[in-house]
């Protein structure tokens, strides 16, 4: 249950962030949900593997680097999910600030309405 609602909160993050960005499109609630879907199965398999190989650069840059690979991470979702696109490096480096303030909200918010 914990699980689809991280789902559904993430896909409402996705769909407000994409709002407020001119340089993101998204199509639609299906393209959000599975977005969300992609972002965490990525976030789960293949971002910790990225983040391995860049250690050095992530340690020479103080830990910025992993800003890059956030963006990669979206641009690697906006490149599978029909439905979701992402104009370049620059606009997702941004919806990944944004989607992060807004998820983070959003989680504040449904911690306060349902606690634990």
């Amino acid at each position: 249950m914990n699980f689809l609602l991280d789902l559904l909160i993430n896909a409402v993050a996705i769909m407000i962030t994409a709002y407020l960005l001119p340089g993101v499109y998204l199509t639609g609630v299906v393209p959000a949900l599975i977005t969300a879907l992609v972002l965490g199965l990525i976030n789960s398999f293949i971002k910790p593997i990225i983040i391995l190989i860049t250690l050095p650069i992530t340690i020479l840059t103080l830990g910025l680097f992993i800003l890059v690979v956030n963006s990669i991470v979206i641009l690697i979702a906006s490149a599978v999910v029909p439905g979701f696109d992402v104009d370049g490096f620059w606009w997702a480096l941004l919806f990944s600030l944004v989607l992060w303030i807004v998820n983070s909200l959003l989680h504040m918010l449904e911690s306060r309405v349902a606690p634990a």
